[in-house]
C-alpha cells in the first residue's frame, strides 16, 4: 500500500463517521417528534443552566429527552402524580438569549425540586390539560 494513500484514508474514514453521526442525530429526532404527545421544550433544573431537549407525555410520566444526545432513554422523567404546575411567565432578560424566541417559562414541583420548562405557549396548553386530565386523588386512583 501507498503511504501517500494514508491521509486520505484516514481523513475519509473520518468524514464518514462525521456524516453517520449526524444522520443517528437527524434519526433519533425525527422518531422522537413523530411520536404522539412530543413537544420541544428546554429545561432547567436546580443549579444548573438550560438545556434545550423534547418532552414526551406518557400514562403516567413526563419524559424529557436532550436535544443533542443518541441516547434512547430519558434524560429525566417525572411522575405525573408528582408533578405540581406552580404557573407560567415572560423569560426575564437574562433568560431570552438562553432559550427559544416566543415561548413561555412553565414553573413546576416535582417532589420538592423546582423545574422551569421553556416552551411555547400551544405546548404549555397541552401540559396544563394533560396534567388536569390526570385522575384525582382519592381512593383507588394512582395519584
Amino acid at each position: 500500500m501507498d503511504d501517500s494513500l494514508l491521509p486520505f484514508i484516514a481523513l475519509a474514514t473520518a468524514l464518514s463517521l462525521l456524516i453517520f453521526t449526524l444522520c443517528l442525530f437527524g434519526v433519533r429526532r425525527h422518531n422522537l417528534r413523530r411520536a404522539l404527545g412530543t413537544v420541544d421544550a428546554s429545561i432547567r433544573m436546580a443549579n444548573h443552566g438550560w438545556q434545550m431537549g423534547v418532552c414526551r407525555y406518557q400514562d403516567t410520566e413526563l419524559e424529557w429527552f436532550r436535544l443533542l444526545s443518541l441516547s434512547v432513554r430519558p434524560k429525566h422523567r417525572f411522575r405525573r402524580s408528582s408533578l405540581e404546575l406552580l404557573g407560567r411567565r415572560k423569560p426575564s432578560d437574562d433568560e431570552l438569549v438562553k432559550v427559544q424566541p416566543d415561548v413561555v417559562i412553565v414553573e413546576l414541583r416535582h417532589e420538592g425540586e423546582t423545574v422551569l420548562l421553556a416552551m411555547n405557549f400551544d405546548a404549555y396548553a397541552g401540559l396544563s390539560s394533560w396534567l388536569e386530565a390526570g385522575p384525582v386523588i382519592g381512593v383507588g386512583t394512582w395519584r
